[in-house]
């Protein structure tokens, strides 16, 4: 009896797009890609993070001059830039009354003294040296008040200027760094901005360079799944070979043992008759 060989055999069509898909996979891994386009790039700074930045560099000791002027209302000489140019006035307009004063109250004297009958004589003398000791204490202490009340006044200034300089200083620092602020805040919404615009035609190039791979990849699944062995290839073919001379002499063994053994196969058919080829993966039964 001779032995039957099935072979599950696929489609021609299948057949065909493997050889495609390998044609083409080898054709696209071929050709480098250009991975310039898809290096990761970085925005650059801003033309408003540029100012900030610039501007914070010259800011740096802006405030300099101002604690310079500062330093010159503070100690003990302050006050003397403050002193009003018409103090020195002040005073002696109002010595020169007092000196009138003291004048007039001499004359008094003299009149005193001579009605009384004492002109001249030394109780006028007396009573002249008193006055003018008395008189030139409040003199002295006039001219003292007056050069206290200047250099309290001018004292004052000096501390008002110095406290203005140093809000000054503290005012355009203030300024200057609410206006760096600003600018960087700007800047960075500008070139977080241009970074967002470098991503997505970055990503864009991406996916242009992949594409073919990932159609590829789509179009070879479907030509593995082809192959896989799920279910049986369209057509079945059966091939019969030639005999064997074994496999005659077997053959008529199993006719007379038929004959003369009551049907039973005996050991050497079944030996034969069990002989199959084993699958190979995929489907093929050779």
């Amino acid at each position: 009896m001779a032995i039957e060989q099935v072979q599950n055999l696929p489609q021609q069509y299948v057949t065909d797009l493997g050889v495609d898909y390998g044609k083409q996979l080898a054709g696209l891994t071929s050709i480098p890609l250009d991975t310039a386009k898809l290096a990761p790039q970085v925005a650059g700074q801003d033309p408003l993070q540029t100012q900030a930045y610039n501007l914070a560099g010259s800011g740096v000791g802006a405030y300099q001059p101002y604690l310079t002027q500062q330093a010159a209302y503070s100690g003990p000489n302050a006050y003397q830039s403050f002193m009003s140019p018409y103090q020195q006035d002040v005073i002696q307009t109002t010595l020169d009354a007092f000196d009138k004063q003291t004048q007039a109250g001499m004359t008094d004297i003299g009149q005193l003294a001579a009605a009384s009958g004492n002109l001249g004589g030394g109780r006028e003398g007396v009573m002249r040296a008193n006055y003018q000791s008395n008189q030139d204490a409040n003199r002295a202490l006039i001219l003292a008040k007056l050069n206290q009340q200047g250099f309290n006044q001018a004292n004052l200034n000096a501390q008002t200027a110095f406290n203005q300089q140093g809000q000054l200083g503290g005012n355009i620092q203030d300024f200057q760094t609410a206006d760096i602020n600003q600018l960087g805040r700007l800047g960075g919404l500008q070139q977080a901005q241009t970074q967002a615009g470098l991503d997505a035609t970055r990503e864009a190039n991406r996916l242009e360079a992949f594409e073919p791979y990932e159609r590829l990849g789509t179009y070879g699944s479907g030509v593995a799944s082809l192959f896989s062995g799920n279910a049986p290839f369209g057509n079945q073919s059966t091939v019969t070979p030639n005999p064997t001379p074994l496999q005659t002499a077997l053959g008529t063994a199993s006719v007379l043992s038929g004959i003369f053994g009551g049907g039973q196969p005996n050991t050497a058919q079944r030996r034969a008759e069990s002989a199959v080829i084993p699958s190979w993966p995929g489907g093929y039964n050779q």
